[in-house]
């Protein structure tokens, strides 16, 4: 049985006018990235594509299906309750794959997905050995409605248009982000891969067709979530932080031992107690170490 309950929370949330903050939501890969994230107090947890792909060891273009997501969300929703946004990317290319995708992902826990306007097969946003193409703005509109269909009020909508990574202008890339709102969508993402945070910045200035705007500052982390907020952002999503974060740290810890031996002194206090690992998935687990 389907329990909208966090995608209505998730709903509410966006659309307050009266919050003085945006939500903060955070790429969780795995149940230990989703115990962080809600020991650190973020408001929802992002499953990202690429992180998932990289985790699987596969490339980030369309490989992943939705029992891949679905056991993801499943995982997350074992140690916390945070609602759960799922990349979907561009949901298979078709209107009935966006329908499968949202039924698995509904089923298995999440709030929310995100459906984004890059044509099958995608790219990373942020590829040089590639470049983003767009999908006919009319394929994403009937996949918003499609998903809408699905999951009725039980799934929060997320459409993101690429226009702006594929090069077209800001005029392109809202007029495509206010059909998809038409057609259905809960919020809106216009994605931004300008290091600088004025095209976001704009992005805000422009953006007044009512229903919330979503940011994801991969491109410009110097750009704060307040000011975000104060851009006109009701979402700040930090895609795949914590496993950049973890991919960092593992090779630290990996090339301390391999220089020393050991994983004593220095090398041991990088590392969280075994006792914190346990109690990710047994919180009354003891350890002896």
């Amino acid at each position: 049985m389907v329990d909208g309950t966090n995608a209505r929370r998730l709903r509410e949330a966006l659309d307050d006018s009266d919050r003085k903050h945006p939500l903060l939501a955070i790429g969780a890969v795995n149940a230990l990235a989703a115990h962080v994230a809600a020991e650190a107090g973020f408001d929802a947890l992002w499953v990202s594509g690429l992180e998932v792909s990289a985790a699987s060891g596969l490339p980030d273009a369309n490989v992943l299906g939705p029992r891949d997501l679905s056991d993801v969300v499943a995982s997350l929703g074992r140690v916390t309750e945070l609602p759960v946004i799922v990349d979907i990317d561009n949901a298979g290319g078709s209107g009935r794959t966006a329908e499968r995708f949202a039924y698995d992902l509904m089923r298995a826990g999440a709030a929310a997905v995100c459906v984004e306007d890059s044509a099958y097969p995608k790219c990373n946003s942020f590829a040089a050995h590639r470049a983003q193409t767009l999908a006919d703005r009319d394929l994403l509109c009937e996949q918003v409605g499609r998903i809408r269909k699905v999951a009725g009020d039980d799934l929060v909508a997320v459409a993101r248009t690429e226009a702006l990574i594929a090069g077209e202008d800001m005029a392109t890339a809202i007029a495509r982000a206010e059909a998809y709102a038409e057609a259905g969508a809960d919020a809106v993402l216009i994605h931004s891969k300008d290091a600088t945070g004025d095209q976001a910045r704009a992005i805000g200035r422009a953006w007044n067709h009512g229903v919330p705007l979503v940011s994801v500052p991969t491109a410009f982390p110097d750009l704060s979530a307040a000011e975000l907020g104060e851009a006109g952002f009701s979402l700040c999503i930090y895609a795949n932080q914590l496993s950049r974060a973890a991919l960092a740290g593992m090779r630290t810890a990996a090339r301390q031992f391999r220089r020393g031996g050991s994983f004593r002194s220095t090398v041991a206090g990088s590392l969280a107690e075994v006792g914190d690992l346990m109690r990710v998935g047994e919180p009354e687990a003891l350890s002896c170490l």
